[in-house]
């Protein structure tokens, strides 16, 4: 068998496009996702973290046919179904359906913290960093003083900064059940302190 050719910016191209004919919710992330932001690196596959439910699901296969790959009917419950981890390698090129990617705890605020660049709707780079070092591998680990560089430049260029969702819940103030339910003070009356 032949090594699968290394990933390029026109593969997410396609995927993008035939996601936004089907209306797909979906983020690049991993390193495809880093290199379509600007990063300077190399990879084997597109990384995708769809939203996950049946009708994204259905969306995802059609798109993906419609681009040339072959879905048969277990891939097909896999990917309505959400699984965690769905890796596609019949097709024109490598893709890799990440439904549960570790360090990013939801789509949909990682979808709020998303960049859309062009046609690509991307994870912002501190997610894409959460999840590589969630992930412990020893590549992804190797890695990450890279994207951590690439990511402070990246965030100059494009401020403000962005924050993890774990960044965001450490910064909000955590109000008290109990200070909720105390009733408020009465209100005292006017004028009846000084009678007699």
């Amino acid at each position: 068998m032949s090594p699968r050719p290394e990933f390029h910016p026109l593969q997410a191209e396609e995927i993008a496009r035939a996601f936004q004919e089907q209306g797909v919710e979906y983020l690049f992330i991993g390193k495809s996702g880093a290199i379509l932001l600007g990063y300077p690196g190399a990879t084997q596959d597109v990384d995708v973290f769809p939203a996950r439910s049946p009708e994204n699901g259905r969306r995802i296969v059609a798109a993906l046919r419609q681009i040339g790959f072959d879905i048969g009917p277990e891939l097909e419950r896999d990917i309505m179904a959400g699984k965690d981890f769905v890796q596609l390698k019949a097709g024109p090129f490598d893709v890799d359906l990440v439904f549960a990617p570790d360090g990013i705890p939801s789509f949909p605020a990682a979808q709020a913290r998303g960049r859309t660049e062009g046609v690509f709707h991307v994870a912002n780079l501190r997610d894409i960093i959460a999840s590589k070092r969630a992930s412990g591998r020893k590549k992804d680990l190797i890695e990450l003083p890279l994207l951590e560089s690439f990511r402070l430049e990246y965030e100059k260029r494009h401020a403000p900064a962005l924050r993890t969702a774990t960044e965001i819940a450490r910064s909000t103030p955590k109000v008290s059940i109990a200070a909720k339910a105390d009733p408020p003070p009465a209100k005292r009356r006017h004028g009846a302190a000084g009678k007699h």
